[in-house]
């Protein structure tokens, strides 16, 4: 009797390494995260065709409109819809980086997370917003998807996670301060045009995001060795 670990011949082909996993999603992170801003752009570009005088006309009609049934519809476009050019560019740079980073998990995590911060952020302004006022722009969603990358790594107990975290905290950490609580400080005093609730939700959105997927994912188990066949003669 012997005792053999070895597996069975395959006809030959040589195995393959699944180390450039990684890499393989970058392209496709790419193509998914650029086109999303290739969207913006273009809704742009429509938008201002379609200006008024004063303001873009999509703004008004399918912004976030708190407590109204039309401006639920909101929700779903305003992030879509920017005031300006320079509004819609201060959100670009921040919203491609980042959503590269979260799809370069996976997609299912990347449209998991996505959702749920569309949603949380949208349904937060809708719910606490300034009445008779409507609110656009795709920085509830920077702030969501700011606050999953800096999270993740605490629920998921990665040192990589973790550290990618702290540079993303020292490089946009700020925001926090002066989009959420300067912004809301201020508009205790006065009107304001800057959402923080948009921002607070989001950046809400992102860690309970952050929270269930690493849950979902659950404690990783080591792989156990291939155990022994015997084989009789």
């Amino acid at each position: 009797m012997t005792m053999s670990s070895f597996p069975a011949a395959t006809g030959g082909t040589p195995a393959k390494k699944n180390g450039g996993s990684l890499q393989a999603r970058v392209k496709p992170a790419l193509i998914v995260v650029g086109s999303f801003g290739v969207l913006l752009v273009l809704v742009q570009l429509l938008n201002s065709a379609l200006s008024a005088a004063t303001s873009y006309r999509l703004d008004t009609e399918f912004g976030i409109v708190p407590r109204t049934w039309h401006g639920l519809t909101g929700v779903l476009t305003a992030p879509l819809l920017h005031g300006s050019w320079g509004h819609l560019l201060s959100n670009l740079v921040p919203l491609l980086i980042l959503g590269v980073l979260i799809f370069l998990g996976s997609v299912r995590q990347f449209v998991a997370v996505t959702v749920l911060v569309w949603l949380f952020s949208g349904l937060g302004v809708w719910l606490f917003g300034q009445a008779n006022s409507f609110t656009i722009g795709a920085s509830g969603l920077v702030f969501g998807w700011l606050a999953y990358l800096i999270a993740r790594g605490v629920f998921s107990r990665s040192i990589g996670q973790i550290l990618v975290g702290v540079v993303l905290l020292a490089i946009w950490g700020s925001v926090f301060w002066t989009g959420i609580v300067k912004v809301a400080v201020a508009d205790i005093s006065g009107v304001v045009t800057i959402s923080w609730q948009a921002h607070l939700f989001g950046a809400i959105g992102g860690v309970l995001a952050a929270y269930l997927v690493a849950k979902a994912d659950g404690p990783r188990k080591p792989k156990e060795p291939a155990r022994a066949i015997p084989q009789g003669y």
